[in-house]
């Protein structure tokens, strides 16, 4: 993987070069065809992507409705970063919303890489921080918001 591609990823912009690199070189490409599940909610993850081409799905089954879409996600962001964080079942379907090409990232490479590089693992786990803040903030809304449309 470029490492100036990875620059432009919300989750690496604090990197050095140097740092950029070393990323680049645990990132491995996987293709997918339209509707492949890239992950599945329950499934045990070991792996984060990186999008690169292409869009992806993210989503819930809810029973008696079926799929709730919750993002789909545009080339440079990343997703599945709770599996290199905790050891919980994956929380939701990633699915290929059209032919992609992501950058899988494994947990096990990610951490050994943090281990040897602190000042990296400082920025990734501040910027994981925050991102998973934010989107707890976008899910508490969505629940204020549908209780709201449930009460009519």
């Amino acid at each position: 993987m470029d490492a100036a591609v990875l620059k432009k990823v919300a989750l690496f912009e604090g990197l050095t070069q140097g740092q950029l690199a070393k990323v680049a070189r645990i990132a491995q490409p996987r293709s997918h065809t339209a509707g492949d599940f890239l992950f599945r909610e329950g499934d045990t993850g070991q792996d984060m992507f990186i999008l690169a081409d292409g869009k992806v799905r993210i989503s819930k089954s809810v029973p008696g409705i079926g799929e709730e879409a919750l993002a789909i996600l545009e080339p440079g962001q990343y997703f599945g970063e709770m599996a290199v964080i905790e050891d919980s079942p994956r929380s939701a379907d990633a699915i290929a919303h059209t032919s992609c090409t992501v950058w899988v990232i494994e947990r096990a490479k990610l951490d050994q890489l943090m281990f040897t590089d602190k000042d990296l693992a400082y920025v990734l786990l501040w910027t994981f921080v925050r991102t998973l803040s934010e989107r707890l903030r976008e899910t508490n809304d969505k629940i204020k918001a549908f209780f709201a449309i449930s009460r009519f």
